[in-house]
């Protein structure tokens, strides 16, 4: 991992010398490169650019936590209100959305890079994302867009390791991603049920458990937790019932198998 980190250190730093601007959102992965890029920068007096997209797809807790931690490592931060839903298609949640809502972010973060000045656009892929069905890894590399973690072969595993060695505040922070995979492809996407699935799981992550998924089955919610805590679940099951059904919720039920990041790719899979 010493190697690794030295390596993401040098390629960092070459990008920073000619201007990056980092698409960032505040998870692990980003952190990891907006740290190496910050030390970079102050070392070569560059300055480093993250941006980070306000979206309807993404929690608003995701936002105020990008903040913290570009503030954090003294990085140049700036928010970009998108509406990738300005692509119809991306409304109905086809099996290749993420590529869909990737090539359109993306392509308008090259446009602001280029209003600031810098020649890359840097994201935080890593080497794991390449093992499981991540179509918006294609549409990252049709635009030319720069995963040093991917580059060089870093796993989510090291990534962790760097960013606790690093003293990342986020380094042990859960994999957050889009509110749109709560929901089975090709159904269409209902913003005010995103907005009661993560009301949902923001309750019962502040019961205790960590990683929570709401995914949503027609009438049929659908609870994923680590497998070490179904036991916990189970006992807290009464609140979490009277929550849910306040909501609006009318079957729910617990997944045995546990938490699973991407369970809803395994239809297409």
């Amino acid at each position: 991992m010493k190697n690794k980190l030295a390596q993401l250190e040098q390629y960092m730093e070459r990008l920073v010398q000619e201007g990056i601007c980092i698409a960032f959102s505040g998870g692990v992965d980003s952190s990891l490169i907006l740290k190496v890029a910050t030390q970079a920068g102050k070392k070569l007096k560059k300055e480093v650019y993250a941006i980070t997209f306000e979206s309807q797809l993404h929690p608003t807790s995701d936002l105020i936590l990008s903040k913290k931690v570009a503030k954090e490592m003294g990085a140049t931060h700036k928010i970009v209100k998108m509406n990738e839903f300005e692509n119809k298609e991306i409304l109905k949640n086809p099996v290749n959305r993420c590529y869909l809502c990737k090539k359109y972010l993306f392509s308008n973060l090259q446009k602001i890079s280029k209003e600031l000045g810098c020649n890359y656009v840097v994201d935080g892929t890593n080497a794991d994302d390449l093992k499981v069905y991540r179509p918006g890894v294609q549409a990252l590399k049709e635009l030319g867009i720069i995963s040093p973690l991917k580059d060089l072969g870093i796993t989510k595993e090291e990534v962790r390791k760097m960013a606790e060695k690093l003293k990342i505040s986020v380094s042990s922070r859960p994999a957050a991603p889009c509110m749109a995979t709560r929901l089975p492809y090709n159904t269409e996407i209902d913003f005010d049920l995103l907005k009661k699935i993560e009301r949902g799981e923001e309750f019962i992550k502040k019961l205790g458990f960590t990683v929570v998924r709401l995914r949503m089955h027609g009438d049929v919610i659908r609870i994923e937790v680590a497998k070490e805590d179904l036991k916990r679940l189970l006992e807290k099951s009464g609140e979490i019932i009277d929550y849910l059904k306040n909501l609006g919720f009318i079957y729910i039920t617990v997944d045995l198998e546990g938490f699973r990041s991407g369970s809803m790719d395994i239809p297409i899979l």
